[in-house]
């Protein structure tokens, strides 16, 4: 699977200022809007810089004022080709929440937020996550265990989660309908797959009439029930129809991530 990519996750409606306007039209806008940043084009929608509240305040009483005049200029411009991984990065390093996101000649594209890359990076995949599966199975079953790549279908599959996330769920939609959509892992037995990891993807599978996924599968040599087909017993979880789905609240990661940036974090 190639690596997920900028213009994978990036909003593209993206809400911007003319860089004609005046300091009081703007500040109209921003009053009308949740934003407290706006990227600033020219004519052309050519990216030439950011404007904020806090910016625009100190020109208050020069209303007349064109905001080309007093923008700022972005640090960091993203391509919408550049791998997500490489834009987590630069976010970090620079503590910024999101990137405006600009073609070869400098339109403005795209936005990308810190909340677009954490709901890439949940229930992702890694080659650490299937191997460290693999070696609790080993050592606390005692089981022998290969790992093999197959299709595999969701009508089989034993959930062992009992709750998922509305917002990631439509995450998940998106990526399935692109064909981003890692492999999910599971535990054969003899007459299901146990779901270890990919409740999300397999939920939005079935939302979206989809009969099979493609799975990182785990085939032991024993059918003695596993701890977590326990736990999951326990919870009354007997198939997928009975995972509840809660929208009441973003997925955790989401939150705790937007928590920290919040501490020291800012726009573009």
């Amino acid at each position: 699977m190639t690596k997920p990519l900028v213009r994978d996750y990036m909003s593209k409606k993206v809400k911007y200022l003319p860089s004609d306007i005046t300091v009081k039209r703007a500040v109209d806008i921003l009053m009308e809007s949740e934003s407290h940043t706006f990227p600033v084009v020219d004519k052309d929608k050519k990216l030439v810089g950011f404007i904020t509240a806090k910016r625009l305040l100190r020109y208050i009483k020069k209303p007349s004022m064109r905001i080309k005049n007093i923008i700022n200029q972005s640090p960091v411009l993203l391509h919408p080709d550049v791998p997500l991984e490489s834009a987590e990065r630069i976010m970090f390093r620079y503590g910024l929440r999101k990137l405006p996101v600009v073609d070869d000649e400098q339109h403005l594209v795209g936005i990308i937020t810190h909340t677009d890359i954490s709901r890439s990076n949940i229930e992702r995949t890694t080659p650490r996550k299937v191997n460290m599966i693999k070696k609790m199975l080993e050592d606390e079953h005692g089981l022998n265990v290969e790992l093999r790549h197959y299709i595999v279908p969701i009508k089989s599959l034993y959930p062992t989660q009992n709750v998922i996330h509305a917002d990631e769920l439509d995450g998940r939609k998106y990526e399935i309908q692109k064909g981003l959509a890692e492999p999910i892992i599971v535990i054969k037995k003899k007459d299901y797959f146990v779901l270890v990891d990919g409740h999300h993807r397999v939920v939005a599978a079935l939302q979206l009439g989809i009969p099979e996924l493609m799975a990182h599968v785990l085939e032991i040599d024993s059918d003695i029930e596993l701890g977590m087909e326990k736990t999951a017993r326990n919870m009354g979880l007997k198939n997928l129809n009975d995972i509840e789905i809660t929208d009441h609240r973003c997925h955790p990661s989401i939150e705790i991530r937007t928590k920290v940036l919040k501490t020291r974090g800012k726009d573009f």
